[in-house]
């Protein structure tokens, strides 16, 4: 298994967010974490990517503990991430964006950075063909030159995606990705997910969109008051009377 969560609580003084969460996801996986609004869902990726500390618990991410970790060492140890609304530095071009998570393996330190020395100038240039390889997997080459804050919605979450891509990452958690999104949109998103797992990264990914999901997951994890309710296969989930009465109201058809 490429992340293990077993037991993994957190509290907010009396608040139990997250309570004994035990899941696991497998190299080239797609697992959905799904459940209500205040289930716990977004703290879980808190987190595992290290913006919060456990209260109690454990996580492994191929085979080493991350648990109370940094979140940037987290990241370099393979885990990239993008949020509920995008985080694109507004200011800053599309490549611009996604050079920044490129850079987790780039050349030249600050110093030599500032000084234009001749290692930092081919490690920039290193960094921006890295970059321009995720722009145009994402299919947003084009766009390249553009401010980022100038995109639609959906274009700013492909950024994001790309730009977690770019650290490297070998697993990606992808927090309501289809949130916002048109139909259309949305379909091509669905493609996006299926040819990141086909390029050998493991998906982690909050959603509500329901049809999205079912026909994406391999696996899928419902959440309820921060505390596992089922897992398993989409047809097994949607089927679920504990789940249909917490959180879908009616079984979801493929």
């Amino acid at each position: 298994m490429i992340l293990k969560v077993r037991r993994l609580s957190k509290s907010f003084g009396g608040l139990a967010a997250l309570r004994d969460v035990e899941f696991a996801v497998a190299p080239g996986e797609i697992k959905a974490v799904i459940g209500p609004n205040g289930a716990g869902k977004t703290t879980l990726f808190n987190v595992v990517t290290g913006l919060l500390k456990p209260t109690a618990g454990s996580i492994e991410f191929a085979g080493r503990a991350i648990a109370g970790l940094p979140p940037a060492r987290i990241a370099r140890m393979g885990i990239g991430r993008t949020f509920q609304q995008p985080q694109v530095f507004r200011s800053l071009t599309v490549l611009e964006n996604v050079m920044l998570g490129a850079h987790r393996g780039g050349h030249g330190g600050l110093v030599s950075c500032g000084l234009g020395m001749p290692a930092a100038r081919a490690g920039e240039r290193h960094l921006a063909e890295a970059a321009r390889e995720q722009l145009a997997f994402m299919g947003l080459a084009a766009g390249a030159d553009r401010i980022a804050s100038e995109l639609p919605l959906g274009k700013q979450r492909y950024v994001e995606i790309a730009r977690a891509l770019a650290t490297g990452a070998r697993l990606v958690l992808l927090d309501e990705p289809a949130a916002g999104l048109d139909e259309t949109e949305t379909n091509e998103l669905h493609d996006l997910i299926l040819r990141i797992r086909d390029i050998g990264v493991t998906v982690l990914l909050i959603e509500h969109h329901m049809r999205f999901v079912m026909s994406l997951a391999d696996n899928v994890l419902v959440l309820n008051f921060g505390a596992p309710l089922e897992e398993g296969p989409p047809q097994a989930i949607r089927r679920s009377r504990a789940v249909i009465e917490a959180y879908l109201g009616a079984a979801v058809d493929a």
